[in-house]
This record gives C-alpha cells, sequence and structure tokens, in this order.
C-alpha cells in the first residue's frame, strides 16, 4: 500500500494540470495513467495541432457551454484564457491565433502543449504511474484506497480526472461514472457530442465536401420548432457537419428534423417573394438559369434542380405551381432527418455525465463526499468546438488545486 497526500485518477490536460497545482508543500501526489502515456485525447486535438483555447472575454466563453454554463463561471473566472497561455509561455511555448480566434501552439503540434505539462509534473515531483488502471476506488473512514491492476494506492484526497466516452481508444471509457455511482453520485445519462449527424435517406452524398459560411436552420422534433442555430456547414459523405452543426448536437437526437436555409437570406419570406416573382416574369427564361443565379455553388444548384426534377430545358412558365413549390423549400426549408449521431469514436466529447448539482462551482469538491474532487469532461459539461473544452477542464483543475491547496494541514 502506497501513501500520498493526493491521487490524481486520469492524465489529461485536468488531471496534469491538477496535479502541477497541487504540488506544493512537499506534497506527496501520485497520478495514476491507465495507458502507457499522459494525454492521448490531447493529442489529438484540433487535427493535432491542438486548439487549447479561443480568443475573447470570459462573458463570450459562458455562452458556449449550453445550458450547463453558469456552473463554469467561477472556474472561467478564476483561471481566464490569458493565464492559461500565460502559464505556458513562461515554460516556453508561444501561440498564434486564427482569424476565428482559435489560438494554437506557434508549433502547431499538441505533443508540445502535452510536454510541457508533463514536464511541469515531473518537476514538481509528481509521480505519475503509467499503465495503471484503477480497478475500484473505495473510502474508508478518512482515506480513500485505489486498488489498481498493478498495486493499491492510499491518500486522504481523490480527483477524478477520468474523462467521458468520446474516442475511446484513448482510454476515455467511462470509469469516472462508475466509481461516482459508487459514491451516490448521480449521473446525467451521457451521449456523444460534438459529432456530425447521419441523415436518413441522404440525397447529397455527391456533394460531400461542399461547405455553408454561417448557415442557419431549424430544429424540430414530434413536429414541434426546438431551436434555430447558424454556424459553418458541411455536407459529408452520409451527412452534415461542420462547427454549425457539431456545436449543437448535444441538443439532437435521433429522428429529430432540421430544416435548412441553403440560400443564407434572412427572411425567408421575402426571398419566397422575389423568387417567385421572378419566376413568374421569366415566362421563356430557362429556370435553371434563375436558380444559378443564386448565391450558390453550380454544383449544388444543379443538385436542387435534380432533387425537384426541374430538366435543364424547362422553361418558367412551364413551371408547375407544385414544383414551384418544392424549389422553394428546397432552397429555405430543406428537410433532413436525423438518422443517428456520430458515435463516440468520431465524438469530440461526451454530454451527460456526473451530476454538476452535486459539486461545488467553486471547488470542484463532491457535495456528497468529503475531499473528492471531480475535473473536466466526466461532469456533465461540454463546450463548443474551438478550444472551450481544454479551456474549461484547465480551469476547473486551477480551482480544484487551489482549493485542495488551501485546506488545513494539506
Amino acid at each position: 500500500m502506497k501513501q500520498y497526500d493526493i491521487i490524481v485518477i486520469g492524465g489529461g490536460p485536468a488531471g496534469l494540470f491538477t496535479a502541477i497545482g497541487c504540488a506544493k508543500k512537499g506534497q506527496r501526489i501520485a497520478l495514476l495513467e491507465k495507458n502507457k502515456s499522459c494525454g492521448r485525447k490531447l493529442l489529438m486535438a484540433g487535427a493535432g495541432k491542438c486548439n487549447i483555447t479561443q480568443a475573447g472575454d470570459m462573458d463570450h466563453f459562458l455562452t458556449c457551454y449550453g445550458e450547463n454554463a453558469r456552473f463554469l463561471k467561477q472556474a472561467l473566472l478564476a483561471f481566464s484564457n490569458e493565464e492559461l497561455l500565460d502559464f505556458f509561455r513562461k515554460r516556453g511555448l508561444e501561440f498564434i491565433t486564427t482569424e476565428k480566434g482559435k489560438v494554437f501552439p506557434k508549433s502547431l503540434k499538441s505533443q508540445d502543449v502535452l510536454r510541457v505539462l508533463v514536464d511541469e509534473c515531473e518537476r514538481r515531483g509528481v509521480e505519475i504511474y503509467y499503465e495503471h488502471a484503477v480497478q475500484s476506488l473505495i473510502k474508508e473512514q478518512d482515506m480513500f484506497v485505489a486498488t489498481t491492476n498493478k498495486g493499491k494506492f492510499m491518500s486522504r484526497v481523490v480527483v477524478m480526472a477520468t474523462g467521458g466516452l468520446s474516442y475511446p481508444h484513448t482510454g476515455s471509457t467511462g470509469d469516472g461514472y462508475v466509481f461516482a455511482k459508487q459514491f451516490g453520485h448521480k449521473i446525467v445519462p451521457t451521449k456523444p457530442a460534438l459529432t456530425p449527424l447521419k441523415i436518413k435517406n441522404y440525397a447529397l452524398a455527391d456533394l460531400s465536401g461542399t461547405s455553408f459560411e454561417e448557415l442557419s436552420y431549424t430544429h424540430w422534433r414530434g413536429g414541434k420548432k426546438i431551436g434555430t442555430y447558424q454556424g459553418d456547414f458541411l455536407l459529408t459523405h452520409s451527412g452534415v457537419s461542420g462547427p454549425g452543426i457539431i456545436n449543437y448536437s448535444r441538443y439532437i437526437q435521433s429522428g429529430d428534423v432540421i430544416k435548412c436555409n441553403f440560400v443564407g437570406v434572412d427572411s425567408i419570406e421575402d426571398f419566397r417573394s422575389q423568387l417567385t416573382k421572378a419566376l413568374s416574369e421569366g415566362k421563356k427564361t430557362r429556370v435553371k438559369t434563375i436558380v444559378r443565379n443564386l448565391p450558390l455553388t453550380k454544383r449544388f444548384a444543379d443538385k436542387v434542380l435534380e432533387l425537384c426534377e426541374i430538366d435543364e430545358e424547362l422553361k418558367c412558365a412551364e413551371l408547375t405551381k407544385v414544383t414551384r413549390q418544392n424549389l422553394l423549400m428546397a432552397l429555405t426549408e430543406y428537410e433532413m432527418e436525423i438518422k443517428e449521431l456520430g458515435g463516440y469514436h468520431v465524438a469530440m466529447v461526451t454530454t451527460g455525465g456526473v451530476s454538476i448539482k452535486e459539486i461545488k462551482p467553486k471547488t470542484m469538491e463532491s457535495k456528497k463526499v468529503s475531499n473528492l474532487y471531480f475535473v473536466g469532461e466526466v461532469l456533465d459539461i461540454d463546450g463548443d468546438t474551438g478550444g472551450y473544452n481544454i479551456q474549461a477542464a484547465m480551469s476547473m483543475a486551477y480551482l480544484a488545486a487551489k482549493a485542495i491547496s488551501e485546506q488545513k494541514g494539506s
């Protein structure tokens, strides 16, 4: 039985940064990592380039975490994006910011971000145990006992940084949910988030790779409108993706319908009136000529004509009312039924997890079990794509480490 002051379970950014923050005043810290190395999911962030955070103020950040954003307010204010970047800059890492505010290491290598975290852990004396999968966690009086496949560890404080279920090949297999449930915590049902959508009877597969900037669409369930969303939109070989889809996938489920406005107009009614007028006055003009003059690629315009069964030579005067209505709908409210969300193997994060109602937002400590902390994706909170999730993980880690360090006698 190896005894420590603090045990951190999980070696992703949340676990590593918590360990770094706790490693003060001679504390003995064990970080238990099930893989042969830390941060395997971090290495995938930003397609291997590590979109570590986002530029902008914290008020903006708080609009990017869905319905549970308020829980993160204390953490984000305590450790902002600038403070995160400053931590890495002091250790030799420089950054670049894209036009859309995404922040990457100047080297565009996730490995460089991970190296700073692991090196800092080692410099501060954190003992990292690789290939130590925690099989059980119990609390006996005031001490936790973590049993791994290679031995037992004891400590007064445990930090759960086990991640969610997305990218399971990196080690995110929901272990933390099992342990949390054993300690009486509620687990909010999980599902993939930040994930593309597969479409039932998909008719746009041959347009895979076609993208739309700031496309707006409505979301429907059982004939009722759920919401209106907007963002960059991408057609794939099996459905739809892009930030405008994946950021809102947390709200979408199989069987839902989305209705897409491909022409990018603010007023669908005004557009319909204008197009109807153009088609009525066109007479001998071919319908395809008018459609190709819309703000669409020729390839997409021709696909719309095909879907509406409008022949290339069809003149405006020959257009039936039904076909014209189909054309207007295809351009402004094109319906797609969701077959399924992309699975955990392609989802960037997990929505659901340990209920935040049972976690203290100022410290990340469990309200049910003293000295048990939860940080990162194991909790029921997920952010938009673009660095928001790594920022949240490290901000939560900062608060947890601060609270643990301030405990009397810790």
